[in-house]
Formats: C-alpha cells, sequence, structure tokens
C-alpha cells in the first residue's frame, strides 16, 4: 500500500475526548468487549454492503462471500480484524471514528455509575463501540476502502486515543476495513489463538457472517508449522434454525448481539408462520430501558431481513410506537429484496405482520403478568409509562393493554405494590365507579385532602402519579362495565350512598350564607363556593369541572407552548371544619385573609401554583399574628 506523504491531523471532538478518557483509564474490568464490538461492527459493515448490493450489483467486486478474518502476531503484540463488508471514504472516517455526536454520547457519560462492570455493558448499547479498542490498545489503526471506490481512494486513519488522530489518502486493492491494535504491554494475553477464539465463541457465536481466525497447525512429518484460517463461529443465523436446536443460553446470547444490550432479555418469542404470508421473528422483551426510550422521534424499530439477507436495522413500520422498546428480527419471503421504507408503509404484507408482532408482544406481555409476577414488575417499572401511550394509539387492543396496566391505590402498602384494573373491579361492589386521583407523585397523592371521604367509607381510589396519567384516562373510560370518576372533578356522590345525597341539600339551605360571604370574598378567582362532601378534615379543595382539562394536563401542553383559555375552579368548602366559625366574625379584613388562605391551600393541594406566593404569606403572618403566635 501507498500512501501520502504528509498524514492530516485532526482534535477529536470533546465528547470523545471524554470517551477515550473513559476507555482508556475506568473500563477495565471486562476488557474483552473491544472484540465482541468490532467483530459486531464488521458484521454490520457486511450486512450492509449485501443491501446495497442488491441495487448496484458492481459493489461486490468480484462476488466475494462476506467474512470477517481475525489474525494475530504474538512477538508484535498485535491483533488483526478486518471485514470486506461496505468500508468508509475518507469523509465517513473522519466523520465516525473522530466525531461520535450521532451516537447518543451525552447520554452514555450521564449513565456511567462508577461499577465497571456495569457501564462496560453500556458500550454497543450508546453506539460507542469501535472506542472500547482503546481498553487494550495503545495505538489503533484502521485501513478502508469504500466498495465501488477507485483502490487509490482509500483511507489510513490511526490514534494513540489522545487529544488527535492522524487521516492520510492510501492505496488499497480490497474493498472493506482492517483495524489493525497495537496492544498496550498488560493487554498481550489476547494476541494468542485460544484466548481469541474463546472471546469468540462467547460473544459472536451466532453472527450470520462467518468469523475465521488464523491459527497455526502443526505440519506434516515433522514439517514446521503452517497458518490456515478456520471459521470459528457457527455462522448461521438462529432464527432459521428449528427451536429444538437453540438453547436458552443461545437466544439470551443472540439478544445481545441485536440489541447491544448485553444484560439478559426478560422473555422472548420465537415464531415460524407459513400459509398466506410466510415469515419468521424473534422478539424479545428487554430487563431494562435503552437511553432513548422516551425520545419519540428515536431510531426504533426491528431489524428486518428478506430471505435472511439484512435490509434495514430500525423497521418501524412493524411495531406501534408503543411497544417501541421491542427488539429483535423479522425475516420475511413476501418482501422484494430491494424492499424501502416507503413501500413498507404501503404494504398490506406489512399491515398483517404488524398485527401479528404487535398481538405477539401482547402475549408475552400477558404470559408473563399471569405467571412471572416479579418479571413483570421489573417490566412495568421501566416501561409501564410507554405502554400507556397504547390506550390511545391501538384501539383494537385497547382493552389487552387495559388488562396490562397497573397502578398503586390506597389499598396499596407502599408505592411500590401496584394493582390492575381487574384487581380492582374484583374488590369493588357491582356498579361502583372506578374512582381515581392524578398527582404529580405518591406522597402527593396519598396525603391528598380529596381522599378524606373514601378513607372513612374504606372505598379504594387509584392513585395515578405518572405525567401522562390524565391523557390516559381522557381516552380510558371504562373497564369491565365499570367507569372511572376522578375525584377532584365534577360533584361527588358516591354510589350507594341516597343518604350524603339528601343530607348534602339540606347543609345547603342552611349554610349557605358561609358559602356566599367566601364566594363575594374571592370573587372572580372562583366559578362558585359550595359545600363539600369529599372532605372530612380539610377546610377547603378546589374542584374542575367534570369535563374540564386538570392540572397535570395543562401544565403539559404549556410546557408545549400552547395556549389555553383561562378557567375557573368551584371551591368545596368543609362547613364542619372550625375555620369556618370564623366567619362568624365581623372583622372583614380578618376573614379576607382567612378565605384568601385557604382558597391558596386548595390550589397547592391540587397541585396549581400560587398566583401570589408572597400575598399567601402576608396573609398567613396576619393570621398568625391575630392569635398570638
Amino acid at each position: 500500500m501507498t500512501a501520502a506523504a504528509n498524514p492530516a491531523k485532526m482534535g477529536f471532538q470533546t465528547e470523545a475526548k471524554k470517551i477515550l478518557h473513559l476507555m482508556i483509564h475506568s473500563l477495565y474490568s471486562n476488557k474483552e468487549i473491544f472484540l465482541r464490538e468490532l467483530i459486531s461492527n464488521a458484521s454490520d459493515a457486511c450486512d450492509k454492503l449485501r443491501f446495497e448490493a442488491l441495487r448496484n450489483p458492481e459493489l461486490l467486486e468480484g462476488g466475494a462471500d462476506p467474512a470477517i478474518h481475525i489474525a494475530f502476531d504474538a512477538d508484535a503484540g498485535t491483533v488483526t480484524i478486518s471485514d470486506n463488508g461496505i468500508g468508509m471514504t475518507r469523509e465517513e472516517a473522519i466523520e465516525h471514528l473522530g466525531t461520535i455526536a450521532k451516537s447518543g454520547t451525552a447520554q452514555f457519560l450521564e449513565a456511567m455509575s462508577g461499577d465497571q462492570k456495569r457501564d462496560s455493558q453500556l458500550i454497543g448499547q450508546f453506539g460507542v463501540g469501535f472506542y472500547s479498542s482503546f481498553i487494550v490498545a495503545d495505538q489503533v489503526v484502521v485501513e478502508s476502502r469504500k466498495a465501488g471506490a477507485p483502490a487509490d481512494q482509500a483511507v489510513r486513519w490511526q490514534s494513540e486515543g489522545e487529544a488527535e488522530f492522524a487521516v492520510e489518502t492510501i492505496t488499497r486493492q480490497e474493498r472493506g476495513t482492517t483495524i489493525t491494535l497495537h496492544l498496550k504491554e498488560s493487554e498481550k494475553e489476547f494476541a494468542n489463538q485460544w484466548r481469541l477464539q474463546s472471546v469468540i465463541k462467547k460473544y459472536s457465536d451466532h453472527i450470520a457472517v462467518p468469523v475465521s481466525l488464523l491459527k497455526e497447525k502443526p505440519g506434516k512429518d515433522g514439517e514446521e508449522t503452517v497458518a490456515e484460517w478456520e471459521v470459528v463461529n457457527d455462522a448461521t443465523a438462529l432464527w432459521v434454525k428449528p427451536k429444538s436446536d437453540i438453547s436458552e443460553e443461545d437466544y439470551k446470547n443472540f439478544y445481545q448481539h441485536v440489541s447491544h444490550d448485553f444484560r439478559e432479555p426478560l422473555a422472548w418469542s420465537h415464531n415460524r408462520v407459513e400459509g398466506k404470508l410466510d415469515y419468521t421473528s424473534l422478539l424479545y422483551l428487554p430487563s431494562e430501558p435503552m437511553f432513548d426510550l422516551y425520545q419519540r422521534e428515536s431510531p426504533r424499530g426491528i431489524k428486518l431481513y428478506v430471505q435472511r439477507t439484512f435490509i434495514m436495522d430500525d423497521a418501524e413500520q412493524f411495531l406501534p410506537l408503543y411497544l417501541r422498546f421491542v427488539k429483535g428480527i423479522v425475516d420475511s419471503n413476501d418482501l422484494p429484496l430491494n424492499v424501502s421504507r416507503e413501500l413498507l408503509q404501503d404494504s398490506a404484507a406489512v399491515s398483517s405482520i404488524r398485527s401479528a408482532l404487535t398481538k405477539r408482544v401482547l402475549d408475552m406481555l400477558e404470559d408473563m403478568s399471569k405467571n412471572r409476577a416479579e418479571d413483570f414488575a421489573q417490566f412495568w417499572q421501566h416501561f409501564g409509562a410507554v405502554l400507556k401511550e397504547g390506550i390511545a394509539e391501538d384501539f383494537s387492543n385497547k382493552e389487552r393493554i387495559a388488562k396490562l396496566l397497573r397502578f398503586t391505590s390506597t389499598h396499596s402498602a407502599k408505592e411500590e405494590e401496584k394493582i390492575s384494573l381487574q384487581d380492582y373491579v374484583n374488590r369493588a361492589p357491582e356498579k361502583q365507579k372506578i374512582y381515581f386521583l392524578i398527582a404529580d407523585g405518591y406522597k402527593a397523592a396519598v396525603n391528598s385532602p380529596y381522599l378524606e371521604i373514601f378513607r372513612k367509607k374504606g372505598i379504594e381510589v387509584l392513585l395515578l402519579t405518572d405525567r401522562i396519567d390524565e391523557w390516559l384516562m381522557s381516552y380510558l373510560t371504562e373497564f369491565d362495565g365499570h367507569r372511572f370518576q376522578n375525584i377532584a372533578k365534577g360533584e361527588l356522590n358516591l354510589d350507594g350512598d341516597e343518604s350524603s345525597a339528601d343530607k348534602t341539600e339540606a347543609d345547603k339551605q342552611k349554610t349557605s350564607p358561609l358559602t356566599e360571604k367566601i364566594k363575594a370574598i374571592l370573587g372572580d378567582k372562583v366559578d362558585d363556593v359550595r359545600l363539600t362532601t369529599r372532605l372530612t378534615e380539610s377546610p377547603a379543595c378546589l374542584v374542575i369541572a367534570e369535563h374540564e382539562m386538570g392540572a397535570q394536563m395543562r401544565q403539559i401542553l404549556q410546557a408545549a407552548g400552547q395556549a389555553l383559555p383561562a378557567t375557573k375552579p368551584v371551591l368545596e368548602v368543609n362547613a364542619e371544619h372550625p375555620l369556618m366559625a370564623v366567619f362568624d366574625s365581623e372583622d372583614q379584613s380578618r376573614l379576607e385573609d382567612l378565605a384568601g388562605v385557604i382558597y391558596s391551600q386548595a390550589l397547592i393541594s391540587a397541585g396549581e401554583q400560587l398566583e401570589d406566593p408572597a400575598e399567601f404569606v402576608r396573609q398567613l403572618n396576619r393570621l398568625l399574628l391575630q392569635v398570638g403566635v
């Protein structure tokens, strides 16, 4: 190979420097992951070439089958990984190896916990796998030629993992990429045939591209040893094998390959469908979320193969958005090999497969919820808020999703103890509504004054504290014949308690001067003041109309920049509370302060912001001084 006389030196992107420092100085507890990452990258390069070659066969340059070769030199202390995949141009080498802004690096750094083993497992998940080379190497040299590019337009990239890297144009006859690691003195154990073979078998056995290791074998009749290439991985797509030939460990290892998540999955489903459509799917439920789970615009989806040929990484058309945490593959015989994203959007076959895969995932979740309660609790902790999106997005499976929902309730001993809607209705009287309360957090919910009458009567209430819960409940109106009721909205008449309704009307007649006096003081701050059926201990609470938007939803929309019309709540007062006796006083200024404080307290209890915190403090201080505090 020939090279340019003066290689250009460039500086790493700031975040890349941080990653390099982390690789070199911190992540040393699981060093062998570097080979896992480089083989995975090489496999991806071969897959991408096969896909591009469907439209441009000339890229294959003679038709050599995809392959990965690994060699070592014990004397020189080097390990070399080569592939004949898609390769890189000079510009791509600079972009992919010198800057990693597209890799979620900031989130990767934030996710570091200090647990070296766990941190090392995050590398592939965040797309910074190449940089793991510097865990074992003090110099890395990459030589690459893009498939279809002239031989004299190849590139050499090299770095010692410090502030700079060098790039030069070289001549390279073969397409693809070769990475040479110059091992640190302390890491030369990896320049060993048996060490490399064990790592390949451990992490890369199920990669569909053959991985060959250069092995030394004894010659015939006492001759010198000879070096021969030997395929050391299985090199067969796992999903095409019969289930009886696949062990549990095989499934777990394959999950780690397709997901770049090196924790074990919670569950998986492997199915072959024949008939009107012919396809195979292998779907996994992760045990913990990826860093971009709540970024709905992030790449998502499962890997798509057509007749075992890789087509695309993030085929989002095969699962709805609320199942974006699912990993795996689908391999179809009913799609054209040159399939595009546009064709996928309009294909009847894709729609049918999408429906079937969605049901398959829900089947897994239902089975887990019934038979593996601890695993389902772990799933719900990490993915429950995302699954809730399905209530609005997937009408055909709305009932199935509703049965999977989990909430804390007033019957729960602690926040982590969740119940299903079926648990609730099984305990409730036949025609009782499903009562729920929306709050900013568990403590705010469990201590809310809105619960007082329900505690007194022993009626269970669901405590909803996720940010999307109010939005969720706007789409979930009933379950198993029981309608939902937000206990902070509308007038409350607890089911089956007719005497309560009669008593309320009598109290309105008896104590109407109280409500009229408070209403006169508060003026247009409230729509009305009325006696409450909700409270037994607190002096007052705010109630909005049945179909009015609550505080949680208003905050979300306002944060998104939406202008919302002003609304006025109803103040419900507890005539039995000792503070209400003060309203018999003739001291108007004292009554105004008391009404203001009661109103502000009700605002705070409802999760709203005070309109004028300073005025609330002044009113409270004046009242405290009057009682000699």
